[in-house]
């Protein structure tokens, strides 16, 4: 169900450059696309239309005809997605999330995962040349599902206590560690981890000589 482009998602900058940002796991390439409180301001699911497009996108590189999605279904998948920054932030954070700093992960955003999860997912084909290939058409539902699943599969598994934010002050862009020693700290060393790398230069250099 993937293709084979590198994982991970092109995001932009507010001024328009553009940088690569693997997350680590198809759920948590979902979360860019908006959120609850001061993340709604970064929503682009409007329409059915912009979901597929995202999908495109996404690590399962679907096209826009393997998925049926209605506005219902879209709207369902971004209350999943709504509860997946919730349950991955506080996991990030040691319980706390951090679109709302007083309050823990609602106990609901379970209830909202496992409702998804238990639907048929997207059902996975492979092509004669032995090489994964699109899925038999499906629907928001089963989107919906894959995605609940692979959240499930992350939260429960051995890279469960791996799930961080990015360590950039200004930046709460989340990801899974899945790198042999465990030490990543940037959403992308392209974009927060050169601009770390510019700063500690710059007050090394600014630093008086003793």
């Amino acid at each position: 169900m993937t293709d084979e482009r590198s994982p991970g998602l092109v995001l932009h900058y507010p001024g328009g450059a553009r940088f690569h940002f693997d997350p680590g796991a198809l759920c948590l390439e979902l979360l860019p696309t908006g959120g609850p409180g001061p993340y709604a301001r970064y929503e682009i699911l409007h329409r059915p239309s912009d979901l597929l497009e995202w999908l495109g996108q996404s690590r399962l590189g679907l096209p826009a005809d393997a998925v049926r999605i209605s506005d219902d279904q879209l709207a369902a998948v971004r209350t999943l997605r709504d509860a997946l920054w919730r349950l991955t932030a506080a996991r990030a954070g040691g319980g706390r999330a951090p679109a709302d700093p007083a309050d823990p992960a609602d106990p609901a955003d379970h209830t909202v995962l496992n409702r998804a999860a238990a639907r048929p997912p997207l059902a996975p084909q492979i092509a004669p040349d032995g090489t994964a290939a699109p899925p038999l058409p499906g629907d928001g539902d089963q989107l919906a599902s894959t995605l609940a699943r692979d959240a499930i599969a992350l939260f429960t598994g051995p890279y469960a206590d791996r799930i961080r934010e990015c360590g950039a002050d200004d930046c709460q862009l989340l990801f899974v560690d899945t790198s042999r020693p465990g030490r990543r700290r940037w959403c992308s060393m392209e974009r927060c981890g050169n601009r770390h790398k510019v700063r500690a230069l710059r007050a090394r250099r600014e630093r008086p000589e003793g």
